[in-house]
């Protein structure tokens, strides 16, 4: 199955010329060598620009390539315009299941017809996507307007053979490159995995976004829209129908005199609001899950959908984090330097003073250019990159945390290309730092612990005595064990004694004879 799906998507890069995409360096020869002795297949919309062969192909080749699309296509910073415009029709624009099947799939689920608990079910999708589509229609009950959103057919299996092929290349990777055990390609494979079999569990993302719900309920900045969750099911999910305009629909929110600056500012606090007050994420933020509710043009608030993809960090990753991302904005190199090591990012062995130069000659450079001008989210990045010089394993519970900044900076940007992500973030993230680690906080804390250490106190002697007599126990297990060695140390050399005698013997005897 691995290699058949790999010979299907080597097909499709031919089929849609995107040879031209491989970049004019040695290690590619033998991919350019192998498309070209693939003449049998016929090429696609050979009429067409490569940022639409592109997204076609994507879109030929499944959800998996979809979701890959999703996430590139924000990085107009990196991307050519064409081509991020293509990928930017990934997001609701995939070709649709025909919607009498979508009406069969769901009156499966909820195991009635259709016409028992909606009125005006819509067989044409309103917006179709990797894994699922929408169809509009009237919940009877209370006459509110809601969407249906149903799983693909026969999805997993798709899924499955692209995770299949993934793994194999994360594992050959692992052993052919030098220090391949360091990428954690196998581990990030399966956390994608993960990431992706969540989405088709729409329970969970029933959940998902109720919680979200709750987190920001009377909120300026953000709203989510409210579930019906008793009619949800693993693969059928009932939720309010929201009314706003697309986020990426610029143009139609200038000509409704929308605040640009304080919407790209709303998404900024957003983030950092669901990262460190809530640690719980949307993280799946690209342009075709976000909405803008312009009921008042001049207090514009973000409606989010599609929460099936969420973050959440340890405590201590949160806490580094926050240390991280203040002293990059006070540009205290050594700070970032020893947090790296505190984290255990890199080694406790690093040398810190090599590793705080190292970060210093990343970021010095862009603090040349203004504040606004400077992408935090690709210096971040390139930060970890420098980490990794020095032995940092890749942090796969870090990986959906950057992709949602890449996400939130890209959006930001082409909302208010002038969007100071310092001014933004670095008020908020100080606050919250100080009611974390407060004294009062810490006092509080200590307070709240209280009873458990009133439990615990009574058990202490009794603990220490275990402990005692515990340590007894493996001091005298290690001494044994290095007896042990020591006898095993004096018979091995009593052989080796034995057999240089046995040796010089045999000599004697040659030369005697």
């Amino acid at each position: 199955m691995t290699f058949f799906r790999l010979f299907k998507i080597l097909t499709v890069f031919r089929a849609y010329q995107l040879n031209e995409l491989l970049p004019k360096h040695r290690s590619s020869k033998w991919l350019r060598t192998l498309l070209f002795c693939m003449f049998w297949v016929r090429a696609k919309a050979k009429h067409q620009e490569i940022g639409e062969r592109l997204q076609l192909a994507l879109q030929e080749l499944g959800p998996v390539w979809v979701k890959i699309g999703q996430m590139i296509s924000t990085r107009r910073d990196i991307l050519p315009k064409h081509i991020a415009d293509a990928l930017a029709k990934l997001q609701d624009q995939v070709n649709p299941i025909d919607g009498k099947i979508a009406k069969q799939i769901i009156e499966s689920a909820l195991e009635q017809p259709i016409d028992y608990y909606f009125a005006d079910f819509d067989e044409k999708p309103i917006a179709s996507a990797s894994i699922a589509q929408v169809h509009k229609a009237i919940l009877k009950r209370s006459q509110a307007e809601v969407v249906i959103k149903v799983l693909r057919p026969n999805i997993l299996h798709v899924i499955q053979a692209d995770i299949s092929l993934m793994y194999w290349v994360a594992k050959q990777l692992t052993k052919r490159i030098e220090s391949g055990e360091k990428l954690r390609a196998v581990e990030i494979v399966h956390d994608y995995e993960m990431t992706l079999l969540k989405e088709l569990d729409l329970q969970k993302e029933a959940y998902n976004t109720a919680r979200l719900r709750d987190n920001f309920i009377n909120s300026d900045i953000l709203y989510i829209p409210y579930v019906y969750q008793d009619l949800c099911r693993k693969n059928v999910m009932v939720e309010e129908r929201i009314k706003g305009i697309p986020i990426a629909d610029i143009d139609q929110l200038k000509q409704n005199n929308v605040d640009m600056k304080l919407l790209a500012e709303r998404g900024v606090q957003a983030f950092f609001t669901q990262v460190f007050r809530d640690n719980f994420f949307h993280a799946d933020m690209h342009p075709g899950n976000i909405f803008v509710d312009i009921t008042e043009p001049q207090n514009p608030r973000y409606i989010g959908i599609d929460c099936a993809i969420v973050g959440i960090l340890s405590a201590d990753d949160q806490r580094y984090l926050a240390e991280n991302f203040l002293a990059f904005f006070n540009r205290d190199y050594r700070k970032i330097a020893e947090t790296y090591i505190a984290s255990g990012w890199v080694p406790a062995t690093t040398d810190v003073i090599a590793l705080e130069m190292a970060m210093r000659n990343v970021c010095e450079p862009a603090f040349s250019k203004p504040l606004s001008e400077i992408s935090f989210s690709q210096i971040l990045l390139q930060l970890f990159q420098v980490a990794r010089q020095f032995d940092m394993d890749i942090q796969p519970q870090l990986t959906l945390l950057e992709k949602t900044l890449f996400y939130i900076e890209g959006l930001g940007r082409q909302l208010y290309p002038e969007l100071d992500l310092w001014q933004t973030a670095k008020p908020f993230l100080e606050k919250w730092y100080r009611d974390k680690y407060s004294a009062k906080k810490i006092l509080q804390q200590a307070w709240e612990s209280l009873p458990q250490w009133r439990v615990m106190l009574p058990q202490l002697p009794e603990k220490l005595n275990d402990y005692e007599r515990i340590s007894k126990q493996m001091n005298v297990q290690l001494q044994q064990i290095n007896q042990e060695l020591q006898r095993s140390k004096k018979r091995e050399r009593n052989l080796y004694t034995a057999i240089a005698l046995f040796c010089a013997l045999c000599i004697i005897i040659l030369i005697v004879h």
